[in-house]
């Protein structure tokens, strides 16, 4: 089939290039100049491993091209995706600019039977307005369909070849039959294809992110509980997660939820349910507790910093999840902020979200090692879960530091072993150790 994506962003080029693979013929489009040349050669503008690989193979096999004409990325398509962004407003509503805008542009240019795809997360009637315009600017036969992404950043090759589930939302017969014909390879290997009504589609994406916020959020309040009487969050994830009602699945404490998902799409629900005066307590609820706690871990700090002037502080992680050079939302961004804030230095380090960071902060010290990140440093404080912090030489971590102390707001490490090598230690929602004094809470 010919295929479309317009927009090459995250969710663009993993689509473009997945369905590429698939043997189709895909046509990335993007008004960045600049972008598109850089992808015609070969390089990425975004991490998510296997992308470049996978971009360059179906680059070279012809497969997969990219152009900044519009028109040729529109006329003769079967199917074009819209994969542009939907930025969240200062109100928490979704803004459709892109959306509308890339809507226009086939519309003017689509010149046979085409199925439109809102694969942006858009609000509850995306579909519907899409549909709307594209029939006021022509008279070519047309059906646009909702088939939200469910992409793990870090994961979303993986994703997209090997889905919980394809959602396709449309009640029309004729694209139905296009879309099943797309999802063949997928549906051949037994993954679950739902059709339903396009509304019904939108909902999923953002309930599908809610629920999974939701699940951080109660983790992440129950942390408080048990600092203050002594219980270990992840001996509280096992017992519940272990009742196959509840599952293991997102129960870890954590310093927050960040990224281009799940807090934008919290929000956005939030702001379309009380458009429609229902009751968005709930939801409110999970994005007001994210943000507080993504705040608390300065006292971490403070328990054994009181005073954090002129002090220096590493950072492990600047990315909002491993994997991913994403720093969206990064609640490393918010500890870093408070950190210059009590007059202390910063030195971070992220396997793939350093260059990202500096746009943000380009005035904090940047290390190449995680062992540069803690020299002379008063304390480090885990941000981000990469494996390469799990089997670090702490003898030597402890050796470069002015002080061990060590903020692991991910508890990837055993407090016993780590008091053990003479770091004073707190994690998220356990018990503090100090090398020098009886344990404590929090």
């Amino acid at each position: 089939m010919k295929l479309s994506v317009i927009g090459t962003g995250y969710v663009g080029l993993v689509t473009g290039s997945c369905f590429a693979d698939f043997g189709n013929d895909v046509v990335c489009y993007d008004i960045d100049e600049k972008k598109i040349e850089t992808l015609k050669k070969g390089h990425i503008p975004i991490y998510e491993p296997g992308l470049k690989e996978l971009v360059g193979r179906n680059a070279t096999e012809k497969r997969l091209t990219f152009t900044t004409n519009v028109e040729e990325a529109v006329r003769g398509c079967e199917v074009i995706f819209i994969c542009v962004g939907t930025p969240q407003r200062s109100s928490g509503k979704a803004d459709l600019t892109y959306v509308l805008q890339a809507a226009e542009s086939i519309a003017r240019h689509m010149d046979q039977f085409t199925v439109v795809v809102n694969k942006s997360t858009v609000p509850v009637g995306t579909a519907e307005r899409v549909a709307r315009l594209i029939a006021e600017i022509t008279d070519t036969d047309f059906e646009v369909v909702s088939n939200p992404e469910f992409l793990k950043e870090g994961a979303a090759i993986k994703d997209f070849q090997n889905p919980d589930r394809v959602v396709i939302g449309t009640v029309s017969t004729r694209a139905k039959e296009i879309m099943g014909r797309l999802y063949s390879t997928i549906a051949r290997v037994n993954r679950p294809i739902l059709y339903m009504k396009p509304q019904t589609a939108e909902i999923v994406k953002y309930a599908a992110n809610a629920m999974l916020a939701s699940r951080i959020s109660f983790m992440n309040t129950l942390t408080g509980l048990c600092e203050k009487i002594g219980a270990d969050i992840k001996d509280v994830a096992k017992g519940i997660g272990l009742d196959t009602r509840i599952g293991p699945r997102f129960l870890q404490a954590s310093p927050g939820y960040g990224g281009s998902c799940f807090p934008k799409d919290v929000r956005s629900l939030v702001d379309t349910m009380e458009s429609m005066q229902v009751n968005a307590n709930f939801f409110r609820a999970i994005d007001q507790v994210n943000e507080l706690h993504k705040k608390s871990h300065l006292a971490r700090i403070q328990r054994f910093l009181p005073d954090l002037q002129k002090q220096t502080i590493g950072i492990w992680g600047l990315a909002f999840k491993p994997r991913t050079d994403d720093i969206r939302e990064s609640p490393s961004l918010t500890l870093i902020e408070q950190i210059l804030e009590q007059g202390a230095k910063v030195i971070a380090y992220d396997p793939e979200a350093e260059e990202n960071t500096r746009r943000e902060f380009p005035h904090i010290q940047y290390a190449p090692t995680p062992y540069d990140a803690v020299k002379n440093a008063s304390a480090v404080v885990v941000m981000t879960e990469w494996d390469v912090f799990r089997t670090l030489d702490f003898a030597r971590v402890k050796a470069l530091m002015q002080k061990p102390i060590m903020i692991d707001c991910r508890n990837i490490y055993d407090p016993k072993e780590m008091h053990r090598l003479g770091f004073d230690y707190v994690g998220v929602g356990r018990v503090a150790v100090e090398s020098d004094v009886p344990t404590q809470t929090v």
